[in-house]
C-alpha cells in the first residue's frame, strides 16, 4: 500500500490552539498548592508568561510556545513560529536571554526541511539577542516548531495584562487579519498583496514596539494571537473596567475583510466568538471585520494600555520606526457590556 503524504501546512499557526473556555475549564481545576510570594504572575492570571522574583532587581520571565506549520516554506515558518514565541516576552515588558527548541518532526521527512525551519528559529532568536541554548524533539506524525524561552525583567516594571486604568488609550502595533489570509491561501483564494504583508508582519520581532514603548507610561500589554484581538481585550478587561474600540481605527491586512465575507474563516475563529459574544457589544459593524475581530492571530502586534498624556506620542514614535501603530479604543468605567465595539470614534 502507498505509503500516505505528510501535508507540511494545512492548519497551523495559533488557529491550532485549544480554545480559551476549554483551557478555563481545566486549568480551575488545577491544584494550586501553596503560594510562592516570589511567583510575580503565574498561570492563574492568563497572562502572556510567567515571573519569578530572583532578587529585589531582577525577575525571569518564562514562556513557550509552539504550532503546525502556517505557511508551506519551513525557513518562513521557522522565523514566524520563533517570532510568536519569543512575543510573549516582549509583551511582559522583558528582554529575551536564552531560547530551547521544541520540534515534532516526521521521521520519514527529508531532514533538510527540518534544518530549515530551525535555521529560520536561529535568526530571529539571534535578532532578539538571546542565545539559542538546546531544545527537545521527538518523532511525530506531523511538524510542529516553537522554542521555550527565558527573560528577564525589572519586578517593579513588569507589564501585566490586566492592570489597565480608566482613561487609558489602547494602541495596537501590527494588523489583523492572519489567520483569515492564510485560510484563504490555502485554498488558493487570498489577496496576494495582503498575504505576503502578514507573512512579512509574522515574522517581524515586536522587540522593537517593546523597546520604544517602555520610554512611556505603559499601564497593561499583551500580545494579540490566538485568542484573537477581542479575547486578549477580554482578558485586559479583568480587572473589572471597560472599553469602546473604534473599528475604523483598526489596521487590517489588505483583502481580510473581503475574505471573511466569503466565509474564508477558521474553525478557531469560530471558538473564540462563541467564548466573546456575552463580552461584546457591536454597533453597526459588518460581518467581515467582526470575523476580522475574531480571527485568531499568529505572531500579532502588541496591544497596550497606555497612559493618555503619552499616547499620541508614543504613537507618532512608533511610527516613525516603521511600525504601523494605531489608538484603536479607550479604557472606561465599568459600563454593563465589556467591550463595545462602535464603527468610528465619533460615536
Amino acid at each position: 500500500m502507498e505509503e500516505e503524504k505528510i501535508i507540511f501546512c494545512k492548519s497551523g499557526g495559533c488557529t491550532a490552539k485549544l480554545g480559551a473556555g476549554v483551557l478555563e475549564h481545566i486549568l480551575e481545576k488545577l491544584p494550586k498548592g501553596e503560594k510562592d510570594p516570589n511567583l510575580l504572575v503565574g498561570y492563574d492570571s492568563k497572562d502572556d508568561a510567567s515571573v519569578y522574583r530572583l532578587t529585589d532587581d531582577l525577575a525571569m520571565v518564562q514562556t513557550l510556545d509552539f504550532f503546525p506549520p502556517v505557511v508551506e516554506d519551513p525557513y518562513t515558518f521557522g522565523k514566524i513560529a520563533a517570532a510568536n514565541a519569543l512575543s510573549d516576552i516582549y509583551a511582559m515588558g522583558g528582554e529575551v536571554r536564552t531560547a530551547l527548541n521544541i520540534v515534532c518532526f516526521p521521521e520519514q521527512m527529508d531532514l533538510n526541511v527540518l534544518g530549515e525551519i530551525m535555521r529560520g528559529g536561529a535568526e530571529k532568536v539571534q535578532e532578539a539577542g538571546g542565545s539559542l541554548s538546546g531544545g527537545h524533539s521527538i518523532a511525530d506524525d506531523s511538524v510542529k516548531y516553537g522554542l521555550s524561552v527565558t527573560g528577564t525583567v525589572h519586578p517593579d516594571r513588569i507589564w501585566q495584562n490586566n492592570t489597565g486604568r480608566m482613561g487609558d488609550l489602547l494602541i495596537l502595533t501590527k494588523p489583523l487579519g492572519t489567520g483569515i489570509l492564510c485560510a484563504a491561501h490555502r485554498v488558493g483564494e487570498e489577496n496576494p498583496g495582503g498575504f505576503q504583508k502578514a507573512v512579512e508582519s509574522m515574522m517581524t520581532l515586536n522587540k522593537y514596539a517593546s523597546e520604544t514603548a517602555r520610554k512611556y507610561h505603559i499601564h497593561a500589554c499583551t500580545d494579540v494571537t490566538g485568542f484573537s484581538f477581542l479575547g486578549h481585550l477580554h482578558e485586559m478587561m479583568e480587572s473589572g473596567v471597560s472599553c469602546h474600540i473604534w473599528a475604523d481605527q483598526i489596521p487590517v491586512f489588505q483583502g481580510a475583510v473581503e475574505a471573511a465575507e466569503e466565509f474564508l474563516i477558521t474553525a478557531a475563529g469560530q471558538r473564540n466568538r462563541n467564548h466573546l459574544e456575552q463580552h461584546v457589544t457591536f454597533k453597526d459593524i459588518p460581518f467581515g471585520m467582526q470575523e476580522v475581530l475574531f480571527d485568531p492571530q499568529t505572531s500579532g502586534g502588541l496591544l497596550m494600555a497606555v497612559d493618555a498624556v503619552d499616547a499620541e506620542k508614543m504613537q507618532r514614535k512608533l511610527l516613525e520606526q516603521g511600525i504601523p501603530a494605531a489608538i484603536v479604543g479607550k479604557i472606561t468605567e465599568p459600563a454593563g457590556t465589556e467591550i463595545y465595539v462602535t464603527q468610528s470614534r465619533k460615536w
